[in-house]
This record gives C-alpha cells, structure tokens and sequence, in this order.
C-alpha cells in the first residue's frame, strides 16, 4: 500500500490530481441542489411525549401557522385614509396561494358598536362588522376596551392594528406524518416485518420530500406577503412577523453568511497564509485543498437531499478549520524537509512528509470524529445532522489532504531562491521561554482561569430567545418588538385544563324560562333576556334540555376564571385567551355576571361568527377539556422557559388545587424548552463520557496513562473556559451554541495530539525534555501556531454578521482556537517538563 502510495505521488502525481479535481468538479455539479431547511419540524425532540400531545391537541383547536402584519398608519386608525388601503392589501393577502383566511379589524364580529343584548345576540343571523355603517367612535372605544380585541388585534392606545395571515395546512403531509408516527411507534413496539419497514422508510422520504416542497412554497409565500406589505408602506408602518417569518429571516441571514462570510474567511486566509509563508505554493495547496472538501462535501448533501439547518449550517466553517490544520501540517513538515534534506526531490519530500505525518493526522481525525460523535445522542436531528455532516467531511478532508496536498507539493516548482526557515527562533520559541522561565505563572494562570470557569459554568443558562438571534437593526427584531409591546406577544403556550374528576360527565340541565325568572330575578326589571326572546316558554336546545359542560356552570367559570387570573398576573405573559375572555364579554353585554342558564346559552346557542370567535378555539365538547391560550413575551428580560413553565404549573396545582393530571402545557414553548433541556442533558452531561473517551484513546495511542492524562487536561480546561465565558458574558446555551463544545474539544484533541507526537521523536532524538520541548516549539508549534492565526483572524469576520448566532459562532470560535493553542504550548509542555512522563533526561 505504501510502495502503491508512494509510485502515485512520485511518478503519477498528475494524475492523481487529475482525478481529486474531477471528483470535486461532479461533486460541484450537485451544488445547486443544496438546500436549507427551517421547518418546525426540525427543531423538535423527536419521541417527545409532549410533541405527540401537541399533534393531537392541534386536531382539537386547529390554529396552525400565521403571519402577522402590523399596521400604523400616518392618520387616525378608522379614518378612510387607513381603512380604504388596508381593505385593499387585506384583498390582495387573501388572493395569495396558500393563504386559507386573514384576520383583521375589518371583518371581527362587533359586540359593543352600540352594545348587543344576548337574545339579540342569539337571534342575529349576521354580526355587524366594521365595514358596515357603525359608529366608528364606539367602534375604537371597543377595539381598545374588548378583552378580545385590546392588545391583541388593535393597540391599547388605539394606533395600531394586526392583520393575522393563516396559512393552508397541507393535508397530505399531514397524512404522511400520522402514518409516519404510527409505523414509528410500531417499529420501536418491535412489531414490524419487513414489509412493514420498507413501508416505513417509503412514506418517511415521500414525508421528506413533502416538507421541503412546503418550505418552499412557504418562503415563497412569505416573500409575498413582503412584497405586499411594501408596496402599502407609503400608508402605514408596517412590520410582519409571526413564527415562519422567524424561520425565514434564519435562513436568508445563513444564507447571507454562507455565501459574504464564507467567501471572505477564504479570501483572508489566503492573506494569512501569504504573509506567513511568503510562498505562492503554501497559499495555493491549504486553500485548494479546502475549497475543493467544502465542495465535495456540499454536492454530497446535495446529491443524497442531505438538507442543511441554521445549525448545521456551521459545518462547512468548521470543516474549512479542521482541513486547514491537516494541510498546514502537512506543509510545514514539507517546508522542514526542504531545510535538512535539500537533495530530496520535490516529490519524495512530499510523499516523505505524508508518510511523517499520516499517524498524526489520522489520530487527530479520529479522535475529532468521537468529539462530534457526541452530537449524535441529542435526539434533534439538524443537531445530529451536523455531527454526521462533520463526521463524512473529516472522513473527506482527510483524503484531500493526503492525495491533493502531496500531489501540488510534488508538481509545484520550487522558487529558484528559497527563504531559509530556522528551526531555532519565532514566536513560538518565545512560547517555550515562557514555559520555562515562567512556569509557576503558567500554572497559576491555569488555576485563575480554572476558577473563573467553574463560576462562569456556574451562570450558564439554559434559553433561546428568538429575537435575541438577530440586531437590533433588523426589521425582524423591530417587528417582534412592537408585537410583544403593543399586539400581546410572539410564541405561543396553550394550557389545557381538564374537570376536576377525570370522568366527568356532562351536566344536563332542564333550562326553563320560569327558572331563568328565578334565577335571575334581581336583573328582571332592566335585561331585555328575560323579555321572552323566543315567544314561548320552550327550553333553549331540544325540547328534554340541554347538554351544559362542567366548563359552562357557575363552578367551572370560576375555576377557568381563577386560572385565568393567574396566568395573566405573569410579567412573561401578552395576551390570554380564555372561555374566560368570552364570559366577561357576555358579563358586559348583560350587564351583570352570566348565570348557569346564560352560560348555557353561550354553550349552545351563540350564532356562528361568534362561536368561531369565542367559543370553539377555547373549547372542545369531545374532550369536555378548555384551553388557555397564551402568548409569551419574547421581550421580556424575565422570561427563562424551563423556570417560567415549572413556576407557572406550580402555582396553577397550587391555587387551583388542581390533580396533575387535570393540566398540560402544549404548543412551541413547551416544544422548543424540551429541546433546550435535552440538549443541556445529553450534550453537557455527555461531555464526560467525551473526554472518557479520547482519554482511552490517547492511552492507546501514546501507551501512556501518565501522558494520556496530562495531553487531556488542557482539552477539559479549553471547553470549560468556552463554556465558562459563555456563562460570564451571558450567552445563553441553545440549539446554536450548544455545538461549540464539541468544535472546542476537536480543535483542542488535534493540538495536543500533534505536539505530543513530535515531543515523543524529539525527546528520543535529544533525550532532554528541555530541548524536546524547544525543538517541538520550533517545528509542529509553528504549525499550530500558523493555522490558529489564519482561523482566528478569517472567522473574527462572523462578528459583523446580522445574525447572532453566527456572531457567537465566530467569536466563541476565536476563543477555542486561543485556548486550544495555549493549552498545548503552555500548559501542556509544562506539565511535561513538570511530571516527565516519558521517564528520566539523558545525559
């Protein structure tokens, strides 16, 4: 294998490099078809039993996705001059393909524009509406006043309105989903035969294929949506929002970045690299060999529909660090060799060169393979998704390296005036001087920033705020703002309550009109109700009575009322939504607290309009179950999801005394705080296992348990301080961070791994550690000092992105790299020259 090598790179090189670019150029033909993916679905915990809820709650109180468009026009809310372009972009919204309706102040069912009494309520076959003649006056003053309306469709001071775009559900990816499911379920039941699996994987790629036709048809439609809303601007302000236009700015701001910063961190590195090296060649081979593994790797995802998220994205950026380093490596030996064995041709110096440093390098793949290995358990697929895209594109560069590299190091011309490189001298000698001058400092540093980790880990949070992604600049983070201030929050929490024994039944009451007299005797005199709306005294509902719900009683109002209360008290709440919001609005229309006969009427007697608007998205008579319908404030500086939940389901079993089971939360801020506890579980927690791991590793690579420990612990110092100044500077640990630390523990492994692999040569070579430590100074320090500076000034540039999670990639990037070359020039040459793993100096 190595004569077979070593014939290909000498007398074949040609080729070989012929046939690495032909690979890459089919490979690059595959580009087009990468694609991006932000879909809820991929950012949920699969298995979640809360998830499985959520899509049987859905079924229940079918709301599904929306925009929401803001509107502030120049003038008065109601004059013409609003009102007249607003009907028109409404029009044009409801035009748009898959779009299923638009909310807006224009069509609401008007209660109080003068206000209706129940028996003319009950007896309407059509509420007014604001595009019918009405008292416009009465009609802000309810707009502003309405527990329905206030803060959730106008503004409270009466200046600014919400259009609601519901989208289209699409029917057969929904089918898709619950068969899906249903055969998952099955598979892990162990109850499917072949058959049945080869089922199961045809209706998961028809799934596939379904989702990401629906992500297009989505960014198409939200483009749309933008482009109405622009051309109605010259009118009002008008901000859009809601949880797909959250998705859709993710991923034009990875878009953006892939393509601006990824262009420039090439382009810088080839400025690094140019005046490190000050040789054409040495700028030439690193970058190609870099350009053409993202290449690859990208026809790859392209050519198998592996679809990239706003967190796998990160991958290409991360594989452009870890092939960087195995080509400087592999360079600076080169440029080595030219020094002491200048009669070696440009072809054996480059096969030499392989073969000195293939263990090294093939140990460093490996053990950053395990480091992104541990993404793999975190049960959310683009974050498993990027563990594997890292896997396959270590796999790939490491075959770039040892066939494209040597092949342009064996055809490239040498200069005919070569700068001579001093083993002895640089920066990093100075690096060794420290180590051994200063070695007390180096250590008392360490336990410094030893501390500082423990305290910075300490504050570490667990979180994800949307609208902490982006700048403040943004229209995005402007229109989240304003919805959260002024239109009743951005993410939604349904809780769902249940009666107070689990088999409650329905509660018949014979509601007659003697016992509406008796029951509401002391209002008589002055509500029109009671006037004999229906001209005889037949119950309301069939002629036996009616079917009234624990929820329609004077108990069950009171229950919902209190819960009501309580979650509504919370500073992390917008708008609450409630059978609890309709009572109050029917306690105004009647002019005194609603009975047990008038809360049946509410059950089962409410003309559509208002039945769709108050009743049915808060109630289901299958399930004889209410719900809550919240909105989180995104903006609010209180909001920690997993403290605010617990608190809340607390105080609701509390106050209410309440059995566990008569209560669950659903919707995305439950699904997405899942997401982040799990991740803190089985990514921070399993850092251990990690580092157990490349521990047992570098035994049997090194054959030393002593040399084993000290090459581990500057990797455990370098992803604590990562973590540590995380937790100081109050960068919140989520789906986009929580990657970071098995980049730091791959970066920090390859560093130890090189510099302790040529120690072990020196030190046989000198038998002083000492000298070793210089001569590794001088040679692979070099290295790693080189590549470290590249990455740190080429991914410095993130920090101007829009997008901040890509900001805290590059920045938290930057300080990995920091620490892992610190940790393996200084603390870890200290610790060698301190405890001499590898026996006694010789004379």
């Amino acid at each position: 294998m190595i004569s077979l090598y070593q014939f290909l790179v000498t007398q074949k090189s040609g080729l070989l490099l012929a046939g690495v670019l032909l690979l890459s150029v089919l490979a690059g033909s595959q580009t087009t078809k990468v694609q991006l993916d932000a879909s809820s679905d991929s950012l949920l915990l699969q298995g979640d039993p809360d998830l499985a809820f959520f899509r049987e709650s859905s079924r229940h109180y079918p709301s599904g996705e929306f925009l929401i468009l803001t509107w502030s026009p120049n003038g008065p809310l109601l004059a013409n001059a609003s009102l007249e372009p607003l009907s028109r972009m409404v029009a044009e919204l409801e035009r748009l393909p898959g779009v299923s309706a638009v909310t807006s102040m224009l069509d609401v069912p008007l209660l109080e524009s003068p206000p209706l009494s129940l028996a003319a309520l009950a007896e309407s076959d059509s509420i007014p509406t604001l595009r019918d003649p009405v008292d416009r006056t009465l009609v802000l003053k309810e707009f502003t006043t309405s527990p329905i309306y206030r803060n959730l469709l106008v503004g409270e001071a009466g200046d600014l309105s919400a259009v609601q775009v519901s989208l289209e559900s699409d029917q057969e990816m929904a089918e898709l989903l619950l068969e899906r499911e249903s055969l998952r379920k099955r598979d892990a039941a162990g109850e499917l035969d072949d058959e049945a699996k080869s089922a199961l994987l045809a209706v998961e790629r028809a799934y596939d294929l379904q989702l990401a036709e629906e992500s297009t048809r989505r960014a198409e439609l939200v483009a749309a949506v933008r482009g109405i809303a622009d051309r109605y601007r010259p009118y009002a302000q008008i901000f859009v929002g809601g949880v797909p236009m959250i998705a859709a700015d993710m991923l034009d701001f990875v878009r953006a970045d892939l393509v601006t910063f990824g262009s420039a961190i090439i382009v810088i590195m080839m400025l690094v690299l140019a005046i490190i090296f000050r040789d054409w060649r040495w700028v030439f081979a690193p970058i190609l060999n870099c350009s053409m593994t993202a290449v690859t790797m990208l026809g790859l995802l392209g050519f198998f529909d592996w679809r990239m998220t706003v967190i796998s994205s990160n991958f290409v950026a991360v594989l452009l660090i870890v092939t960087l380093s195995l080509s400087v490596h592999l360079v600076v030996r080169f440029r080595e060799l030219e020094r002491t064995d200048p009669d070696l041709s440009n072809a054996q110096r480059s096969v030499r060169s392989a073969q000195l440093m293939f263990l090294p390098c093939l140990y460093t793949a490996i053990t950053t393979i395990v480091a992104f290995g541990s993404l793999l358990v975190a049960g959310i697929q683009p974050v498993i998704d990027f563990g594997l895209m890292m896997t396959v594109g270590i796999l790939v560069g490491f075959a770039y390296t040892f066939t494209l590299v040597p092949a342009l190091m064996a055809l490239l011309p040498s200069p005919e005036k070569q700068a001579v490189e001093q083993a002895e001298g640089g920066l990093t000698r100075q690096f060794a001087g420290v180590v051994e001058r200063r070695g007390g400092m180096v250590l008392a540093v360490t336990a410094l920033l030893a501390i500082a980790t423990v305290v910075g880990i300490s504050r570490l949070q667990v979180e994800n705020r949307f609208i902490d992604y982006f700048k403040e600049s943004t229209e995005i983070y402007q229109g989240m703002e304003l919805l959260d201030a002024q239109l009743g929050g951005t993410i939604p929490l349904d809780i769902i309550l249940y009666p107070p024994t689990p088999d409650a039944e329905p509660v018949t009451e014979n509601v007659q009109l003697d016992l509406v007299v008796e029951t509401s005797e002391a209002w008589a005199d002055d509500d029109p109700f009671l006037d004999d709306p229906f001209g005889d005294g037949d119950a309301f509902g069939d002629d036996d009575g009616v079917n009234t719900s624990f929820w329609f009683t004077v108990q069950g109002r009171a229950l919902l009322d209190k819960a009501h209360k309580i979650v509504d008290a919370r500073t992390e709440t917008g708008k609450v939504l409630s059978l609890s919001t309709a009572f109050e609005v029917m306690d105004r229309l009647y002019g005194a607290p609603l009975g047990a006969v008038e809360m049946a009427l509410v059950q089962n007697s409410m003309p559509e309009a208002v039945d769709e608007t108050l009743v049915r998205p808060y109630f289901s008579a299958d399930n004889n179950e209410v719900r809550i319908s919240v909105r989180a404030m995104e903006t609010s500086p209180s909001l920690r999801r997993d403290q605010f939940l617990r608190e809340l389901r607390d105080e609701l079993i509390g106050q209410l005394e309440l059995a566990p089971e008569q209560l669950r939360f659903t919707s995305l801020l439950v699904l997405y705080n899942n997401v982040l506890q799990s991740l803190f579980a089985s990514q921070i927690m399993t850092l251990g296992a990690v580092f157990l791991a490349i521990g047992l590793m570098f035994w049997v690579v090194f054959r030393s348990l002593s040399l084993a420990l000290l090459a581990l612990a500057p990797n455990v110092l370098a992803a604590g301080m990562v973590l540590g100044i995380m937790g100081l500077l109050g960068i919140p640990l989520d789906i986009m961070t929580i990657t970071i630390a098995a980049i730091v523990v791959g970066i920090g492994v390859d560093d130890c791994i090189h510099y302790i692999h040529r120690f072990r040569l020196e030190f046989d070579a000198v038998g002083n550690y000492r000298e070793a430590m210089y001569r590794s100074h001088g040679s692979i320090g070099r290295a790693m000092y080189y590549t470290t500076l590249t990455v740190i000034v080429g991914f410095s540039l993130l920090t101007l992105s829009n997008f901040t999670p890509s900001l805290y990639f590059g920045l938290l990037t930057v300080v990995a790299m920091l620490a892992a070359v610190a940790g393996a020039l200084l603390l870890l040459p200290r610790f060698l020259l301190l405890f001499k793993p590898l026996g006694p100096s010789r004379a």
